[in-house]
């Protein structure tokens, strides 16, 4: 009963949040306006800047925010128990992150769509767009490695995904084309879309699975030592493409197609987890501990670490990159940016909450191996020594997040929670009839489509970040577009290949890369509430509203960090073997340190007086926006 409560209150509570406090920031707060000129339009392209439908651009927009974090945060952090987790995605995507999502997104439409690291150097210190900048490059060359890692464990661990996943591409850029070229409206496209991809996933699953060692053969791949290597750099040089193309011809489409997909796995799993809990099939109570004990000795503290472990689906620093960075450039209307900014997080607090229930209630429906290779595979029960019946209940649990506690956290594998969220999310699917090994095709299909549709908006991220910094600096190279994206690519790819061990190989670390993550990111979002909340100190805005939540994600992520680099069990500072991570770390905190010094130095001044605003655009330029036809994309 517990699992079914969650799931249906989670849900009517995102709802009512978003009409009451949304409602209240977009119209008291920020004051959004329909008539108010929007970068879309001041600036069109049709590259980067693209007037675009509220629909389309809220499919973009929750894919790229989406991506695995919601999936993989919470799949780790219930190590610590569901009960913790399940409170901070409430409470942390409501207050925080919807805030923070949304914040950002108006500052950058009134701001000509610029990102909140740029804004910050006119709201804040000059200096301060140089070190947001640069804390924008550290986090998102975190974000391309530990994103690719997943899509290439997914895909070597479950080789019916890559043909849903791939088929997307040639999918969007008919669609891109036809939308964009013809004018044709988007429904009848989306929904053979829709159909092609789940076609294509009970293909994978059932005749056609695609596995590259098989095919290739490992001795093929030379240095690289298994398939995982192999794909990272294949869906690296995928996002250098990707990125440079304009935004209509692929990355708005599959996206629109993503998010279709997405949406209706995320609704199978909804039902099925109210299914499974009206039934008595799913309990969360009886599978998983509220709140964990007897955790390794090494185990990371809860405090506070589940505050950056769960970034997206609570709040995470990654999305103002997205409100700023991409979405601002394709709002046709303020009137667009709640439902946008603050609808789409909301949305991802919800798969959040479903990842939650997965990884406990679902994981102890019953556990399953994958037996065979080929197209002949399928999912057997898993036996229970002891009693001879299938592993079930906390024993199953454990089985996935407990089993290896003797061994201490380092013994923990990012695969492994994956796993656990696909597991119990194929459970879910089961008590509605569908069958496991469909069901884990399905399942594994939208970890692998999420974390695909953040990896290239990610990357053409990072080029704008290297092209700004090269700007700025004065490193011409880099201003090209295809420059400052190869660069981004390799720094990914480098970072991606970090060892757990010396013994493991490349390609191991990915347990160690989502701290970095968690601890960059969170540092992230609280200084993008710092610009936030400058923007509404300037209005004579109220600003408590966002001010605690700016404390909150400074102090959590830095403190994570400080305890990663110093602590007596395995501090990156003792050992030879992390001191990069311990320069990552340094480089890190004396970034947030110094960009604090500058806020506080302009705190007391910047009370109701207007930051400096942009020149006026060329006449050229505006003319040439105004001429523009072909209607909203």
């Amino acid at each position: 009963m517990a699992t079914l409560l969650i799931a249906a209150g989670a849900f009517v509570g995102y709802i009512i949040a978003y009409h009451t406090y949304g409602k209240w920031l977009s119209q008291k707060i920020f004051n959004v306006d329909g008539n108010a000129e929007v970068p879309s339009k001041q600036l069109r392209d049709d590259v980067d800047f693209v007037p675009t439908k509220k629909e389309v651009i809220f499919g973009h927009h929750f894919t790229s925010i989406a991506g695995t974090g919601p999936i993989v945060g919470p799949a780790i952090a219930v190590f610590w128990g569901w009960l913790p987790a399940l409170v901070w995605v409430l409470f942390g995507s409501i207050f925080i992150g919807a805030v923070h999502d949304f914040g950002a997104l108006v500052v950058s439409l009134r701001n000509r769509g610029q990102t909140v690291g740029e804004v910050a150097g006119r709201l804040i210190a000059p200096r301060t767009r140089i070190l947001f900048l640069l804390i924008l490059l550290l986090a998102l060359t975190v974000v391309l490695a530990i994103f690719g890692l997943v899509i290439a464990i997914i895909f070597a661990l479950y080789p019916e995904t890559v043909i849903p996943v791939w088929i997307t591409m040639p999918i969007a850029i008919v669609i891109g084309l036809m939308v964009y070229k013809q004018n044709a409206e988007l429904l009848i496209p989306s929904l053979v879309a829709l159909f092609i991809v789940y076609a294509s996933v009970w293909l994978g699953a059932y005749y056609w699975p695609i596995d590259i060692s098989a095919m290739f053969g490992i001795k093929l791949m030379g240095p690289f030592p298994n398939a995982v290597i192999l794909w990272t750099f294949v869906l690296l040089a995928y996002c250098a493409i990707a990125s440079v193309l304009p935004v209509w011809l692929l990355l708005q489409p599959r996206d629109f197609i993503n998010s279709h997909q997405l949406v209706l796995a995320l609704g199978l799993l909804l039902i099925g987890a109210i299914v499974a809990g009206a039934t008595g099939k799913a309990d969360l109570v009886g599978s998983a501990p509220a709140i964990a004990s007897n955790l390794p000795a090494d185990a990371p503290p809860i405090w506070p670490f589940l505050f950056i472990t769960i970034a997206c689906g609570a709040c995470s620093g990654f999305h103002c990159l997205v409100s700023s960075g991409t979405s601002s450039k394709q709002v046709e209307s303020e009137l667009d940016a709640q439902y946008v900014g603050y609808g789409a997080m909301l949305l991802e607090g919800g798969l959040a909450v479903i990842v939650i229930l997965a990884c406990c209630a679902g994981v102890g429906m019953g556990d399953f191996s994958r037996i065979g290779e080929g197209a002949a595979y399928t999912y057997e029960p898993t036996i229970d020594a002891a009693t001879g019946t299938q592993l079930t209940g906390v024993a199953a649990w454990e089985t996935r997040y407990n089993a290896k506690a003797e061994n201490g956290w380092a013994a923990f594998a990012l695969k492994d929670k994956i796993g656990a969220f696909i597991l119990g999310g194929a459970n879910f699917l089961g008590s509605i009839g569908i069958p496991m090994k469909l069901g884990i095709s399905i399942i594994a299909v939208l970890v692998a489509s999420f974390a695909a549709t953040t990896l290239d908006t990610a990357t053409r991220l990072q080029r704008y970040v290297i092209q700004e910094l090269a700007a700025t600096i004065h490193i011409k190279p880099l201003t090209n577009k295809y420059a400052a994206t190869g660069l981004a690519v390799f720094l990914g790819g480098m970072v991606a290949m970090l060892p757990k061990s010396a013994e493991a190989g490349p390609g191991s670390g990915g347990l160690i890369l989502w701290p970095l993550f968690g601890a960059t990111n969170q540092l992230l979002a609280g200084l993008a509430f710092m610009v936030i909340v400058f923007y509404l100190r300037r209005r004579n805005k109220p600003i408590i509203f966002a001010l605690v939540p700016m404390i909150v994600m400074l102090i959590m992520p830095a403190w994570a960090m400080l305890w990663n680099m110093f602590n007596s069990q395995s501090g990156w500072a003792y050992s030879a073997n992390d001191r990069h991570l311990f320069l990552f770390g340094v480089v890190v905190i004396a970034l947030q340190i110094w960009m604090m010094v500058e806020g506080l130095l302009v705190w007391s001044k910047s009370k109701g007086h207007l930051e400096q605003q942009l020149p006026e655009l060329p006449q050229t330029r505006t003319a040439v926006a105004a001429a523009s036809t072909g209607g909203s994309n």
